[in-house]
């Protein structure tokens, strides 16, 4: 079993580029919770060429890729500074050949909401919450020089709701979590009903369970200190896609300290994540490292 199981934890390098005085890579590796190939980034920084170093995982938005974050986000600068490995899995399992996965851009490939789903025909491969709370984490403990016990969360958009669910959801695993202009309150909008529909079925008390603005309302772990950006510009924050203010509601209520910066002027894309990811890596950063 020892073999199979290493066979199973095997990575292929894609891709490997200098960055920030240490390396951009991406691998591919056969998802034993997808059952597909899949592909994440790894930024390892300087520091991890002799050190054990912290992991802060990024969670992107629907269509993204792991290209996106790594192109566009300029986190390498900041993570090579605090010495943080930084982990950004794809959106979705990819080529699974599932009638519909294609149709639309809210849903199925590249949209895999990190839920575990429930219904058929996804239940199969679409289990990104499991792959990234479980599968993903084994994998880049086993492969990489990090310190398992210090890891944190972060994301946008659909991501962002990743990250806050991923954080409620295992009270202590994450050591920070953060979120650009994240879906907070999905059974309320309609990204969340039309995915959450699909992947978990009508019933709605099983939506519960991967929604932000309720897993607050019965958090009882560790203090989470969460930071949230969000643009004034953002056209979803208006068309009532995110949905923060339910959320800082129930944070406040339930006395879950939330840092909530409204950004003026900034929209919903990565020209306003890369104007305010240092302040990220720089919150994660303190808690990764205390």
């Amino acid at each position: 079993t020892e073999s199979l199981f290493l066979t199973s934890m095997a990575l292929t390098q894609v891709s490997s580029s200098r960055c920030a005085g240490g390396f951009q890579k991406v691998f591919e590796h056969d998802s034993t919770e997808l059952k597909c190939k899949m592909k994440f980034a790894v930024y390892l920084p300087p520091k991890a060429e002799t050190d054990k170093c912290p992991v802060m995982y990024w969670l992107s938005g629907l269509t993204c890729t792991e290209q996106n974050f790594i192109t566009k986000a300029g986190s390498q600068l900041a993570a090579a500074e605090h010495g943080i490995i930084i982990v950004a899995p794809d959106t979705s399992p990819r080529g699974c050949n599932i009638e519909g996965e294609d149709e639309s851009w809210d849903f199925g490939t590249g949209a895999g909401f990190y839920i575990d789903a429930t219904q058929d025909p996804w239940s199969t491969n679409y289990r990104m919450y499991s792959y990234v709370t479980e599968e993903l984490p084994k994998l880049i403990n086993t492969n990489f020089p990090t310190n398992p016990d210090k890891m944190s969360i972060c994301g946008h958009s659909m991501g962002g709701h990743g990250a806050l669910i991923c954080a409620l959801k295992n009270p202590g695993k994450y050591k920070a979590v953060s979120a650009f202009a994240p879906i907070c309150n999905p059974l309320q909008c309609p990204w969340g009903q039309k995915a959450f529909s699909g992947y978990l079925g009508p019933d709605r008390s099983t939506w519960e369970e991967y929604d932000a603005t309720v897993l607050a309302g019965s958090y009882s772990g560790p203090q989470l200190d969460i930071l949230i950006d969000q643009g004034c510009d953002d056209q979803f924050l208006s068309a009532s896609q995110l949905l923060p203010d339910n959320l800082i509601a129930v944070c406040s209520e339930r006395k879950i300290p939330v840092v909530f910066r409204l950004q003026p002027g900034y929209d919903h894309s990565y020209f306003f994540i890369y104007s305010f990811i240092n302040d990220h890596i720089k919150h994660h950063a303190k808690y990764l490292k205390a």
